[in-house]
């Protein structure tokens, strides 16, 4: 009996994916642990294997396809001995996403067609036979069939769906013409030179632009933090670090981890300063669960890391108890991973608290946004040359500027001034972290 491939679940949140590029053709023969496809989800691009072994007999979806449904079809597999054409056969007929469609065309069209004197033309894929179908549908009165995703795209390009031939039943058009059309006559009648895709000219005036299209990481990290900013109460408290020390501390333990081809960063030992800070304001460690609090007794660090698609914020599990050089080689693996879109959900889900360090391009103070559910994270800038106050003198010193950014739910103004005094602290007394 043919087995149908079905789109998988990735993660635990994962609704919809991408699929991103076929790792085999039609024909092909795979067993179990073969690589299918690589899918991209919300936060990363997995490869997705086989669990069963036979002939691939068709493909459903294909690649580059966006918004395909956990548990559609998107390929048949033929066992051994049966036919290909038959497995292909008993794939679906419709795509669920063009079945959805249509559902939503014949409801919008049946409100709009109150007068059944022509009935060929209120119920067109009912009456109508295939062969006597449009080729392609024409704006000379009678209404464009097309589904609701294709009409939004098409105005969002500026396309006249009279210009567009439809490949679906009866020549309806669907989602395939409408991204594969280019050149349409904008339905606005454009300026010259202005850029073919404009959902609304109005808003960029004469300035040129290309549209991009928006990942999946950028739509989550949009989605998350303007629900972070509507729904959490955020306050913020800044303090000046003296990094001295901890500067000469790093110096002298790259020396001694050399031979062993580890080198800290100054985000590494401050990763771990976070960590032991929270550990000791068990207060600051929690985070808002509606009608309780979770108190943590480990803390495992997000790191905000800029990739390609977006930003996304792997974790350093258990910072507090593992040594720096742990935590200089894992941050260097998982920052590498997350950039080439490759972390496993299990690398990037979770966290008890966050970091996020723009130093490195001269940033020299900033307000980062919480990543509920935690409870806080902490914004660290530059360390620069600043005159200070040593030993009641005026004198140069490395000074950083840190913000953290606090739940006021689960943590008061007072919890959250003991946690950066204790960050504070750990990072001019960096032997407290050896501790």
């Amino acid at each position: 009996m043919p087995t149908p491939i079905k789109m998988p679940a990735l993660s635990p949140t994962m609704e919809e994916g991408t699929l991103a590029r076929w790792l085999v053709k039609v024909g092909d023969s795979v067993a179990a642990g073969d690589l299918l496809a690589e899918i991209e989800t919300d936060k990363a691009t997995m490869e997705f294997e086989a669990v069963d072994e036979g002939t691939i007999a068709s493909i459903e979806i294909d690649e580059g396809t966006e918004g395909v449904a956990v548990g559609t079809v998107i390929a048949m597999l033929a066992a051994d001995g049966e036919s290909v054409d038959d497995a292909a056969k008993a794939a679906p007929g419709d795509k669920p996403e063009a079945k959805k469609d249509e559902a939503k065309a014949d409801t919008s069209e049946s409100k709009t067609s109150e007068a059944p004197a022509e009935p060929a033309k209120a119920q067109p894929r009912e009456s109508a036979e295939p062969q006597k179908a449009p080729a392609a549908p024409k704006n000379d009165g009678e209404r464009i069939f097309a589904s609701p995703l294709a009409r939004r795209i098409a105005d969002q390009k500026g396309l006249d769906l009279s210009d567009v031939k439809g490949s679906g039943p009866h020549g309806r058009i669907v989602k395939a013409d409408v991204e594969g059309a280019e050149g349409g006559r904008p339905a606005n009648e454009a300026k010259p030179g202005a850029v073919a895709g404009s959902a609304n000219t109005s808003m960029d005036g004469d300035a040129p632009f290309e549209e991009e299209k928006v990942s999946g990481v950028r739509k989550v990290v949009a989605k998350r933090l303007t629900a972070a900013k509507q729904e959490v109460p955020h306050y913020y408290l800044s303090v000046d670090i003296r990094l001295d020390a901890l500067l000469a501390a790093r110096a002298d333990l790259n020396k001694m981890l050399e031979a062993e081809g580890v080198k800290l960063s100054v985000n590494d030992l401050l990763i771990k300063a976070l960590a032991k800070a929270l550990m000791r304001t068990p207060q600051a460690h929690v985070s808002f669960q509606g009608d309780t609090l979770h108190r943590y007794s480990r803390a495992d660090i997000s790191v905000a890391v800029a990739s390609p698609k977006g930003l996304i914020t792997p974790i350093i599990r258990g910072a507090d108890r593992k040594s720096l050089a742990e935590i200089a080689t894992e941050m260097k693996e998982l920052a590498g991973k997350a950039r080439e879109g490759k972390l496993q959900p299990h690398e990037y889900q979770g966290g008890t608290a966050s970091i996020s360090n723009l130093g490195m391009f001269g940033i020299k103070q900033f307000d980062a946004v919480i990543n509920p559910p935690q409870g806080m994270i902490m914004a660290v800038g530059a360390g620069e040359q600043r005159p200070w106050v040593i030993d009641g003198q005026i004198a140069p010193a490395t000074i950083m500027t840190a913000s953290g950014s606090f739940d006021h739910r689960a943590i008061d103004g007072a919890e959250g001034a003991q946690l950066m005094e204790a960050f504070k602290q750990m990072c001019e007394q960096p032997m407290g972290m050896m501790l």
